[in-house]
C-alpha cells in the first residue's frame, strides 16, 4: 500500500533541499525525523513537515502502523522561479532568481507475512 504526501511551492531552492533529502532517503520515516532534528539546515523544516504529513496520512487514512513503513520515494522537484532584479550602478540591474521546490514523499507499507495453515 502506498501513502503519499506532497508539499508545493516551498520557498527553498531544490538544490538545498536535495542535499538534506539525500541524507535521509534510505532511512525509515521515524528514523529520518530523528536525523532531520539533528541536521543544522533550514531545509530540514519543510522536509520533516512533509514526512510527518505522510505518517499522519498512513495512520488516519490507511490505518497502517508507523513501524511497518519505509520511504519508497522522496522526490524534490523544481517549482516556478520568481524573477526579481537588483538595481546596480549606471541605471542597470542584475537578475535574481528566487527558486521554489515541490516535495513529494511516498511511503510503502512493508509486506507482512501471512501465517497460513495447511488444509
Amino acid at each position: 500500500m502506498l501513502i503519499k504526501a506532497e508539499q508545493k511551492y516551498v520557498r527553498t531552492s531544490p538544490r538545498k533541499l536535495r542535499l538534506v533529502a539525500n541524507a535521509v532517503r534510505k532511512l525509515s520515516p521515524a528514523l529520518a525525523l530523528v536525523y532531520l532534528e539533528r541536521i543544522n539546515k533550514r531545509a530540514t523544516q519543510p522536509l520533516a513537515k512533509t514526512i510527518k504529513q505522510a505518517l499522519a496520512n498512513a495512520k488516519n487514512n490507511a490505518g497502517v502502523d508507523q513501524n511497518s513503513l519505509k520511504i519508497k520515494e522522496l522526490a524534490i522537484n523544481q517549482g516556478p522561479v520568481y524573477k526579481r532584479a537588483q538595481p546596480v550602478s549606471r541605471g542597470m540591474s542584475h537578475p535574481i532568481a528566487k527558486r521554489t521546490s515541490h516535495i513529494r514523499v511516498i511511503l510503502e507499507a512493508k509486506e507482512e507475512t501471512k501465517v497460513g495453515t495447511k488444509s
